[in-house]
């Protein structure tokens, strides 16, 4: 992937109506499969602190990692459910965005658009998706994200219980037949309230910090007047690098904002008989463990989310651009 495409590589998504369904799937599976191998010790290590009941520290969970027999193969347990999950997780949330977000911008809605005049992309943009509104950029986020999030619950579930010591799981399947034998198929779907409670404003707040800061690197990365930069390509930085920052900081933000969500659904997919549902959850971990339970694993995840995110936007975004630009040129020749 050339690294030299400039912000001014986006006049092409003119045509982004071509931009064929399954290539948005393949580009999502990519980009989820990517972030997903790279960054599983990241998440294993969040997995491990979370469960604690004493809410263990980051360096001792790592060093019992390490003690182990085998270290590596200890820091990327659970990468198969992993990647299943980010991987089609992040195919199906990219195709459903991409859908969501054309629809509403071919509706021509003056609330559902950033401007009301142009329901197509704007021309000068490092983005594959259509400008929307604040409010459509939040919606649009928070729909795809939790339909995507209800499909992969599964193997959320099995990665989750993987990747925890509780378990002794020799393969994934013994762990799916051992959660439906004693669980049944509900077993399967433990912690989804919580876990669309935390992907839904996520997503959503997400979607709206990445525009807004693509926006604004836009506008503060070249000198001159704010007229000057508006109407200006950048040459200093490259799409790639403005998708990178802006995803890394938009996750930042919404992980901070969004993280008990997301400490609660590690207790609930991890002893649904104990947890019980969401309130209760809230109400024990509080109670065993204090406040500070529910930001457990908070600098991890925040850390992963701004690497996973940043990878895997820049990633689809880049192969998307690059996909729009060959189609727009083979429409030209026709």
């Amino acid at each position: 992937m050339p690294n030299n495409a400039t912000y001014a590589s986006a006049p092409v998504k003119s045509t982004s109506k071509s931009s064929k369904t399954t290539f948005h799937f393949g580009a999502g599976l990519v980009s989820g499969l990517t972030s997903s191998i790279l960054l599983q010790p990241a998440d294993l290590l969040k997995t491990r602190v979370q469960q604690s009941h004493q809410t263990a520290s980051l360096l001792s969970t790592v060093k019992t990692i390490l003690d182990s027999p085998h270290p590596i193969r200890s820091l990327w347990r659970g990468t198969l459910p992993s990647a299943l999950r980010t991987g089609f997780g992040s195919a199906l949330y990219f195709t459903s965005l991409n859908a969501l977000r054309q629809g509403v911008a071919q509706s021509g809605s003056p609330r559902a658009l950033a401007n009301p005049n142009d329901a197509q992309p704007a021309t000068k943009s490092s983005s594959a998706l259509p400008k929307l509104s604040n409010s459509a950029n939040l919606a649009t986020g928070a729909v795809a994200r939790v339909a995507a999030g209800f499909v992969m619950m599964p193997v959320t579930v099995l990665k989750v219980r993987y990747e925890s010591d509780y378990y002794a799981y020799r393969s994934l399947y013994s762990a799916g037949r051992d959660i439906v034998r004693t669980e049944g198929i509900r077993g399967l779907f433990s912690g989804f309230g919580a876990t669309a409670a935390r992907d839904a404003p996520y997503a959503g707040l997400y979607v709206l910090f990445y525009e807004q800061l693509k926006r604004r690197l836009a506008t503060v990365a070249v000198p001159g007047d704010q007229e000057q930069a508006r109407s200006q390509p950048l040459k200093a930085l490259s799409s790639s690098s403005i998708n990178f920052v802006s995803g890394a900081l938009a996750a930042g933000f919404a992980t901070a904002i969004t993280n008990p969500f997301d400490a609660v659904k590690t207790r609930l997919q991890l002893m649904p008989g104990k947890y019980g549902n969401m309130m209760r959850a809230v109400r024990l971990m509080i109670h065993e463990d204090g406040v500070r339970s529910l930001f457990g694993g908070l600098g991890l995840r925040i850390t992963r989310k701004a690497l996973s995110s940043a990878l895997a936007w820049t990633v689809y975004e880049e192969l998307i651009l690059r996909a729009e630009a060959r189609w727009a040129e083979s429409e030209a020749r026709l």
